[in-house]
């Protein structure tokens, strides 16, 4: 399979050489790997440039934007820019973060389950922290979501979906469509990935208000946010992460911001979010 790999990156010259290193030596080699150098200042464009002297499926892209991390709305812009200039050409789509370690066999892994079922739509691995010179699973989401650092899509799914919503949330929208449009997701126990940035450890309070707001954007309504909010805050061991989230909701829903779904997909994705939390209590 043909794998197109896009990889946003931001000041990551202490992990990007790592993480193009784990790609470069895949047992099945990706199709091109693009990244962009979103508005970097130290020297992540210097450690690409040495990389794609060695490797010509290597692809580097400068992009001027703003400093400020507000996750979803960056990170996405930066993935597109790498999109408008990729090779189309290709069976499976990944956006992947720029510090991650892959295990050598994962891009094989991921053609296996792809080409083992035609409805498999997304497949990941699990993303691992080092915590007392130990790696252990990043558990602050439940094992049935694919991380947002670590994403591959097939072509036909990709497309279904409408590709990725320039939003804070477009990691878990992604997933709610492809299963509103049938496809199903796997996620690989074997898969180990070493994240060597915690995720949300850059996140300012602006950025977590945003959490709240994409719970309206995906159509949510209050009650399920309510949930979502207690459920993140025990994962986060802080209860400011649940007044952040409620407050961003009832300021959307004030503000009355763009939705990202159709109501009858919201209506899908209430119902499914529902069943899930029947089952994990019955």
């Amino acid at each position: 399979m043909k794998f197109c790999i896009i990889i946003p990156a931001h000041n990551e010259e202490d992990s990007i050489g790592l993480t193009l290193d784990s790609l470069v030596k895949q047992s099945l080699l990706p199709q091109e790997i693009i990244v962009v150098n979103d508005n970097s200042t130290d020297n992540t464009k210097a450690i690409v440039e040495g990389f794609q002297q060695q490797f010509n499926f290597i692809k580097l892209v400068n992009n001027t934007s703003s400093n400020q991390h507000l996750p979803g709305t960056k990170i996405i812009n930066a993935f597109y820019k790498g999109y408008d200039i990729a090779n189309k050409d290709y069976d499976v789509i990944c956006k992947f973060d720029a510090d991650l370690i892959f295990p050598l066999n994962y891009l094989d892994q991921l053609a296996f389950h792809f080409k083992k079922d035609e409805t498999v739509g997304m497949v990941a691995g699990y993303c691992y922290i080092e915590k007392n010179n130990q790696w252990v699973l990043e558990s602050i989401t439940g094992k049935d979501h694919i991380r947002g650092a670590l994403k591959a899509y097939t072509k036909s799914c990709f497309e279904a979906i409408g590709q990725l919503k320039t939003s804070m949330g477009w990691d878990t929208i992604d997933e709610l469509l492809a299963k509103y449009f049938g496809y199903k997701l796997v996620l690989d126990d074997n898969l180990h990935v070493k994240h060597l940035k915690p995720t949300g450890a850059s996140y300012n309070k602006a950025a977590k208000h945003l959490q709240g707001e994409a719970m309206y954007k995906m159509r949510y309504g209050f009650l399920l946010t309510f949930l979502t909010a207690i459920k993140m805050s025990i994962k986060k061991k802080s209860w400011p992460y649940f007044y952040n989230y409620l407050v961003g909701y009832l300021k959307a829903t004030f503000n009355n911001p763009e939705r990202l779904i159709t109501k009858d997909q919201g209506k899908f994705i209430r119902n499914l979010r529902w069943k899930g939390i029947k089952e994990k209590l019955f």
